[in-house]
C-alpha cells in the first residue's frame, strides 16, 4: 500500500496492463468456460445497483423487491411459480445451501447424499463443510446417472439425491424424472443442479427440442441451482437457488438481531444486489422470445462445430445434447491435443470422464470463431 496515493489516471494506466494479460470472451478464444460477455443491459442495471446490499434488505426495500420478482421470474421459468429462494454468487452457493436444507430438515445422525460421478466439483467441498457422506452413483452408457446404482446406495442416512441438467463436462441431462418418482416415495430432497441449464433447457423445449423433464413440474423435485452468469448472461457472479417450499429456508434460518431482518438462510451475509438487477433487467429485456433466440442460436453453432470436428477426422465422445461438444482424436492424447491447441491461441478445457477436450458453444462464439477453430483442429495431427 502506497504511503502517498496514486492520481487516477496512473491507477487506470497500471489496471489495463493488468487487464491485457487476461484472455476475453468477445476474442472468440475461450472455448472452455460456462461463464460469456454479460449483456450490456445486464452491466448497466449491475452498476446502478453497486451499492445495494440485500443482506440487509430493510436499507434496500427497492433491491429486495426486485429479487422477490426475480424468484418468481425464475420459477415460472421453471414450472412453479410459488417458490423460495434467492440471488446468490452461484452454483456451488447455490448447491452447498440445498445440501444444507435438506441436511437440516432430515435431522439424521451421519448424514448422506449421493450424486452422480458427472456432478459438479461443489458437492464434494459442500459434503466436507456440512459434514456428509458423499456416495457417488455409477453413470449408465449415454454418461447420465445410472437408477440402478442410485437405489443401491439409499439408505436411511440418505437426506439428498442430486441430479443434473446440464453436467459440467458433457452437457448431459440426468433421467431426473425417475429420481422425482425414487424421491417422492422415500422421502428424500430431490436437489437439481441445473446451474448451465436452467437458462437453456426450457428455451430449447419451448422452440421445440425433444429434451426430458428436469424442474418443478416433476413432483418429486424440492430445489434447484440456476445460474443467470450462464446462458442468463448476466455479470459474474450471478447464481440463483429455488426451493419448493418455506421450510427449506426456514430450515437454514439464523437470527441475525442487529441488521434490518431478523432471520437469514443465505450463506453469504453481505451480498450484492446488483447481480439481482441485472437478472431482473435481462429477464425483462430479453423476454422468452430473446433467450429462445440464444439458445437455438448456440445450438445451431454447435452442431455446425459437432458436424466440423467430425470431417476433420476427431471422434465425439458422445452427440452433443446441450451446447457442449466433447471430442478426442484417434492419434494423439487428449493432454497433447489441449497443448497443440493452446499453442494456437485457444483456450479449452478437459473433461475427465470420458477423457476428452470439452468445447462450450457460449452465446460469445460465433460462427466465424468455430471456422477459425475448425480450419486450426484440420492442421493440428500434422503439426
Amino acid at each position: 500500500m502506497e504511503d502517498k496515493g496514486i492520481p487516477k489516471e496512473q491507477i487506470y494506466q497500471m489496471l489495463r496492463k493488468y487487464k491485457e494479460k487476461d484472455l476475453t470472451h468477445r476474442s472468440g478464444r475461450i472455448l472452455g468456460s460456462m461463464c460469456t460477455c454479460p449483456h450490456p443491459v445486464g452491466v448497466k442495471a449491475y452498476a446502478m445497483f453497486l451499492e445495494s446490499n440485500l443482506g440487509d434488505p430493510g436499507l434496500f426495500p427497492g433491491t429486495k423487491a426486485l429479487e422477490d420478482e426475480v424468484i418468481t421470474m425464475l420459477g415460472q421459468l421453471l414450472g412453479k411459480e410459488d417458490v423460495y429462494g434467492h440471488i446468490i454468487t452461484g452454483g456451488t452457493e447455490a448447491n452447498l445451501m440445498a445440501m444444507r436444507a435438506a441436511r437440516n430438515l432430515k435431522n439424521v445422525e451421519n448424514p448422506e447424499i449421493i450424486v452422480p460421478k458427472s456432478a459438479h466439483f461443489s458437492f464434494k467441498k459442500a459434503a466436507d463443510m456440512l459434514c456428509l457422506d458423499l456416495k457417488m452413483a455409477e453413470l449408465d452408457d449415454d454418461y447420465r446417472m445410472d437408477i440402478s446404482s442410485v437405489e443401491d446406495l439409499i439408505c436411511d442416512n440418505t437426506v439428498a439425491i442430486v441430479g443434473v441438467a446440464g453436467t459440467t463436462e458433457l452437457g448431459k441431462i440426468d433421467p431426473i424424472e425417475d429420481l422425482s418418482r425414487i424421491c417422492q416415495e422415500q422421502d428424500i430432497h430431490l436437489h437439481v443442479d441445473a446451474a448451465f441449464g436452467g437458462y437453456i433447457i426450457p428455451f430449447l423445449k419451448e422452440s421445440g427440442y425433444d429434451l426430458p423433464e428436469f424442474d418443478f413440474k416433476l413432483p418429486g423435485v424440492s430445489s434447484i441451482t440456476i445460474d443467470p452468469h450462464k446462458m442468463g448472461l448476466a455479470p459474474i457472479p450471478t447464481g440463483g437457488i429455488l426451493f419448493r417450499e418455506r421450510k427449506h429456508l426456514e430450515a437454514m434460518a439464523i437470527e441475525t438481531p442487529y441488521l434490518t431482518e431478523d432471520l437469514q438462510s443465505t450463506v453469504v451475509g453481505t451480498r450484492t444486489g446488483a447481480a439481482t438487477a441485472a437478472t431482473w433487467a435481462l429477464l425483462k429485456h430479453l423476454g422468452r422470445e430473446g433467450y429462445r433466440e440464444v439458445a437455438t442460436s448456440c445450438m445451431d453453432i454447435t452442431h455446425k462445430l459437432a458436424e466440423g470436428i467430425k470431417e476433420a477426422g476427431f471422434e465425439l465422445v458422445t452427440e452433443p445434447e446441450l451446447n457442449i461438444v466433447p471430442f478426442r482424436s484417434p492419434e494423439i492424447t487428449v493432454e497433447e491435443l489441449a497443448q497443440r491447441l493452446e499453442d494456437k491461441g485457444w483456450a479449452v478445457s478437459l473433461a475427465t470422464y470420458p477423457r476428452s477436450i470439452r468445447v462450450i458453444v457460449m452465446p460469445h462464439l460465433k460462427a466465424e470463431h468455430i471456422n477459425d477453430f475448425l480450419k486450426d483442429l484440420e492442421t493440428i495431427t500434422g503439426d
